[in-house]
């Protein structure tokens, strides 16, 4: 096996070890590996996805079996947020335009990765109308660059005092599930474009999301290994954008 192959298999798993350690499912980082790579973006959305479909249902089950899982948090931004994947997932964006989105996204997952939120004691209901707005933006965007948009979820849920850390962590794990899917759906036509070696890949991404939710689920504080994680994003986030 190529050098090249074994990096990016091991940074698969990093990836998803982080990652789900907050309920997240990985696609920026995926996405950011890619990059590096130089991976064109027919094929980059796809296997994102893909990979975020395993990482995530290991999460759900994961935080959800722990008890950090809310229907009530989680229902009004996926309803409106499952089309809107769909529809971005058919949308095929020109290469340089898509670059400068896919950059702006990683920035930003760069800064969630980055910074540590924590919730207050007094918790409120989401109201359905700013539920409903804000999952139908998410999930037009997820499907738009190949992300899961958990990373857009948490913060906003915990910003706005709409849950707790860990039950924003599992609402966000089902909500990458099923906008990967819907995404998915609406880019059907590119799954033919994924690497051949993408089970290598499949393998890496489901042992470093079975470790990292485990422990994410229970005890584990990644801050400084999400940081570290973070600075990569920024890097590949300026390489798209300037290069």
């Amino acid at each position: 096996m190529e050098s090249t192959a074994v990096l990016v298999i091991l940074a698969v798993f990093a990836v998803a070890l982080m990652y789900s350690s907050v309920g997240h499912g990985g696609a920026s980082g995926y996405l950011a590996v890619m990059a590096f790579l130089g991976v064109m973006p027919e094929i980059t959305r796809p296997t994102a996805l893909v990979l975020n479909l395993f990482v995530a249902s290991i999460g759900t089950y994961q935080f959800w079996r722990s008890g950090w899982f809310s229907w009530r948090i989680f229902w009004p931004f996926a309803v409106a947020s499952i089309p809107m994947a769909f529809v971005g997932g058919m949308i095929h964006l020109p290469s340089n335009v898509y670059k400068v989105v896919l950059g702006v996204v990683l920035a930003l997952a760069a800064l969630r990765l980055a910074w540590k939120l924590n919730s207050v004691s007094d918790v409120k209901e989401p109201p359905l109308w700013a539920a409903l707005l804000i999952g139908g933006l998410i999930g037009l965007l997820s499907g738009l660059v190949g992300v899961g948009g958990g990373i857009f979820l948490t913060p906003v849920l915990l910003l706005a005092n709409w849950s707790e850390t860990k039950t924003a962590a599992g609402v966000s794990a089902l909500f990458i599930l099923v906008n990967s899917v819907s995404g998915l759906l609406g880019n059907y036509a590119q799954l033919s474009d994924l690497p051949s070696n993408v089970w290598l890949w499949i393998a890496a991404a489901v042992a470093g999301g079975s470790l990292g939710s485990t422990l994410g689920a229970r005890r584990f504080d990644s801050l400084t290994l999400r940081r570290v994680l973070a600075v990569v994003l920024l890097f590949a986030a300026v390489k798209l954008v300037l290069v």
